[in-house]
C-alpha cells in the first residue's frame, strides 16, 4: 500500500510538471517549442498596430504565421543556408556579437575609476590641434617634366622665404587653383581630404611662420606656408564624461568579445588546411 501511494504520488508530480510545461508551450513544430511568450509577444504586436481588437481568429492567424516561420527556418537548416549564404552568416555572426557584448556592458563605474580610465588614456581624449595652412601646388603643366615642376616648387620656396610677397610668388610659379583652399583654422583630417597624407604629416612639423620645402602630394608638389597653429588640447574630464564612458564600454565589449572567440577556439577543433602559416 505504501509503495502503490508513493507510486501515485511520483505519478502525480510528473503530471503536473509536464502539465506545466505544456501550459508555457503554443505550439510544437517538428519537436521545436514555440513558448506562450514568444506567442503574446507577436500578439501585443499585431494589436499595437491593429485598428481593432485582436480577437480569436486573429490569435490563430498570429499562431500560424509563427509556425510557418519555424518550418521555414528548419528547412533552411536543412538545406545549408546557414552554412552558405553569406548574408545569413553575416547576419548571424552580427547578432552574436552584439549579444555578446550586450551582456558584457560593466556596472556604472565609480567615480575613481572614470578618473582613473581617463588619466591612463588621456591623449585618446584630447582636441586635435588646428592649422592655418596656405599652400601652394606646383603640378607638371603642359609640355614639362616632373623635374621642372620640382624647380618651380624650389624657387618659390627661396622666393617665400626671402619675404617675397606671396601673391606674386603664387602667380609667377604655383598652378591656379582648381579647388580653392579654405581659409583659416582647420583639423589636421580636413587638410588631408584637400592635400593628401605627406602634406598633412609636413604641416604638423610647421612652425607658424615658417615654409616648407617642397613636398610629393600625388601628381604634384606642394610648399606650405604655415600662417598660424593650435596645439592639442586635453579637455577636463567633465567636458568629455558621456566619451569617456562609451569608450569604457566599448573596451569591455571588445575584451569580453576576445575572451569568448578564443573560449570557442579551444573547445572547438579548428584544422588549417593552408601551406602558408596565419598568425592570429
Amino acid at each position: 500500500m505504501g509503495l502503490l501511494l508513493a507510486g501515485l504520488g511520483v505519478l502525480r508530480e510528473r503530471t503536473e510538471f509536464d502539465s506545466d510545461l505544456e501550459s508555457s508551450i503554443a505550439a510544437t513544430v517538428n519537436g521545436v517549442p514555440i513558448e506562450n511568450e514568444a506567442f503574446e509577444q507577436a500578439v501585443s504586436l499585431l494589436a499595437a498596430d491593429a485598428r481593432n481588437a485582436i480577437g480569436p481568429a486573429e490569435r490563430t492567424h498570429v499562431l500560424n504565421r509563427l509556425i510557418e516561420e519555424e518550418l521555414l527556418v528548419q528547412r533552411a537548416r536543412e538545406l545549408g543556408v546557414d552554412q552558405h549564404d553569406r548574408r545569413v552568416r553575416a547576419l548571424l555572426v552580427r547578432q552574436m556579437i552584439d549579444s555578446i557584448v550586450a551582456d558584457a556592458q560593466p556596472n556604472e563605474p565609480t567615480r575613481q575609476e572614470l578618473s582613473d580610465f581617463y588619466a591612463e588614456n588621456g591623449s585618446y581624449f584630447a582636441r586635435t590641434g588646428r592649422l592655418w595652412v596656405d599652400p601652394l601646388r606646383f603640378g607638371a603643366r603642359e609640355g614639362e617634366s616632373d623635374i621642372e615642376a620640382a624647380a618651380r616648387a624650389t624657387q618659390a620656396t627661396a622666393q617665400l622665404r626671402a619675404g617675397i610677397p606671396p601673391d606674386e610668388v603664387r602667380a609667377a610659379f604655383a598652378d591656379p587653383s582648381i579647388i580653392p583652399f579654405p581659409q583659416g583654422m582647420l583639423p589636421p583630417a580636413k587638410i588631408r581630404e584637400y592635400l593628401g597624407p605627406s602634406p598633412t604629416r609636413a604641416a604638423l612639423k610647421l612652425e607658424p611662420g615658417a615654409v616648407s620645402d617642397p613636398i610629393r602630394g600625388g601628381s604634384a608638389y606642394y610648399v606650405l606656408r604655415m600662417i598660424d597653429a593650435q596645439a592639442s588640447t586635453q579637455p577636463p574630464l567633465a567636458e568629455v564624461e558621456k566619451e569617456v564612458r562609451t569608450e569604457m564600454q566599448r573596451r569591455a565589449g571588445d575584451v569580453a568579445l576576445r575572451s569568448y572567440l578564443d573560449d570557442l577556439r579551444q573547445r572547438g577543433t579548428v584544422r588549417l588546411s593552408l601551406p602558408a602559416e596565419i598568425d592570429d
